[in-house]
């Protein structure tokens, strides 16, 4: 069959996990703050009050979006441009499987990024990561296609990718040590310092429209302040977060056979393998190091993972020639059936990773908030426009903000500038507020007060302590033991003094 046909089939099924009830539960937290960043470009002056367009990242996906909003304000519009991204970076990885190992490798990495529980849950949400990963494997191809034909050409649209991948999201500048890290250690890759030179000028223009952005729009001390903030707060996970987590977001096979493949094929290593390894090992070594650590901030390892599992599945133990004697290469009956089953393993857990949470918990960066945007719409239609809520944290405020456009401040907001995010502004005195009626809503979600148990029992207080009142509630079917039954995550009390 010709690689296209199959190639194909691959983008149907990645785009099936991907739009597969895209919209059945709104955004989260992270997700309010890039759109309502998209509708503030394209105009919008009801969310521009609550989220200014110059916070703490690049604005390419933003600016990108803010097209879209300029017909339509929707979440499910919104997603599908995420979902554009992932998709886009499944070819590229074809691509670059493809020129490193061969065309099956290529089909075989691109079939195992489509259903990747990692890279599909990440491209289904409103993010920056997914765009920064599309333009972070672009890059690595571009590098791979440098090493191949040593045309400074490649080099040079390597230093554009770089800045491409920047604009996307800042933390992929660390990429750029994994660059001169691949440079410096495949010493057949030769590179003479006139181009070097030449790339990072080019990514550097590509680069300088943020700061030229920031600065124009007066928001430097804003930026500097949140670079403070990013090195001085405390971590938000343990240090084998990442260990715990990514292997499985990425596929427990996908991992075995990539590290596999590299032992069992390691008299067959070259530059390719220097590559991959250095498209790892750099981010996850700074994101280690990092205090703050993400459910998503790993992803760009998605793609160099899937293209090195590949590398081993596409070599996968084979028969013995009858005439010759000599291993040829599985059946394609065993073959087909052996990568389906890989594909059937890592599809089942995104299909569960995808589906709504019925407990009540919720994990940064891993999916849609269930009750936040039927909460925030409530108070939109419900609740006095010149009233004022107070939230367990930000992450619920900025959700009620977006979908109920009434002021929410978070509880869990240090009045300390060094312990908080710049963008927040704290409540000093919230006890005082509430006797003064300057807050007459209080907010409760499982989410955060799964993660904030002191502040989750500081608001229930004051909502005991000031006569509140249940005015709305959202809540998930969960099953328990075979029984059917429902979980508040989003209570609202309407208090008085």
């Amino acid at each position: 069959m010709p690689a296209w046909l199959w190639l194909a089939g691959i983008l149907v099924v990645a785009v099936f996990v991907r739009v597969w009830g895209l919209n059945r539960v709104g955004f989260n937290s992270d997700e309010t703050v890039y759109a309502g960043q998209a509708a503030s470009i394209a105009g919008n002056v009801t969310l521009q009050k609550f989220f200014p367009i110059y916070r703490a990242h690049p604005l390419l996906f933003q600016t990108t979006l803010s097209v879209l909003y300029q017909f339509t304000t929707s979440d499910y519009a919104a997603r599908l441009l995420s979902v554009v991204f992932g998709v886009g970076t499944v070819v590229v990885t074809y691509l670059t499987g493809r020129l490193l190992y061969g065309r099956r490798a290529g089909l075989i990495a691109a079939a195992l990024l489509a259903v990747m529980p990692y890279h599909v849950v990440v491209t289904r949400q409103v993010l920056l990561d997914g765009p920064l990963v599309f333009f972070s494997t672009l890059t690595l191809y571009l590098a791979a296609r440098y090493a191949v034909t040593q045309r400074p050409v490649w080099l040079y649209a390597t230093g554009a990718g770089m800045g491409l991948t920047f604009l996307a999201k800042e933390t992929g500048i660390v990429l750029v040590a994994a660059v001169y890290a691949f440079l410096a250690l495949a010493p057949r890759v030769k590179v003479r310092i006139r181009d070097l030179i030449v790339s990072g000028g080019i990514m550097a223009c590509i680069m300088l429209p943020y700061p030229l952005s920031v600065a124009f729009g007066n928001s430097s001390k804003t930026g500097k302040s949140f670079f403070a903030w990013q090195l001085l707060r405390r971590p938000n996970h343990g240090a084998l977060f990442y260990f715990t987590n990514v292997p499985a977001a990425l596929g427990y096979i996908v991992f075995a056979a990539a590290l596999a493949g590299l032992w069992v094929l390691r008299k067959e290593r070259s530059w390719r393998e220097v590559l991959l390894l250095s498209w790892i090992l750099v981010p996850v070594g700074f994101f280690q190091l990092w205090p703050v650590k993400g459910f998503q901030y790993l992803l760009p390892i998605a793609a160099p993972f899937a293209i090195l599992a590949a590398r081993s599945l596409a070599r996968m133990p084979v028969r013995r020639h009858r005439s010759s004697g000599e291993f040829t290469g599985l059946s394609p009956i065993v073959s087909g059936v052996a990568l389906a089953a890989i594909g059937l393993s890592l599809l089942l857990p995104t299909i569960q990773r995808i589906s709504p949470s019925s407990s009540g918990t919720f994990l940064a960066g891993s999916g849609g908030v269930a009750g936040g945007r039927e909460a925030g719409e409530w108070v939109g239609r419900n609740v006095p426009r010149n009233a004022q809520l107070l939230a367990l944290g930000p992450s619920m405020a900025n959700i009620i903000e977006f979908y109920g456009d009434r002021k929410t401040y978070g509880l869990s907001v240090s009045t300390n500038p060094l312990h908080r995010n710049p963008v927040y502004e704290p409540i000093a005195n919230p006890d005082l507020q509430i006797r003064r009626g300057s807050l007459q809503y209080l907010v409760w979600d499982s989410y955060s007060a799964n993660r904030s148990p002191l502040f989750a029992a500081k608001l229930l207080r004051f909502a005991e302590k000031y006569h509140g009142r249940v005015v709305h509630t959202e809540s998930v079917k969960v099953s328990s033991g075979g029984v059917q039954g429902q979980r508040r995550v989003v209570v609202i009390y309407e208090v008085r003094p």
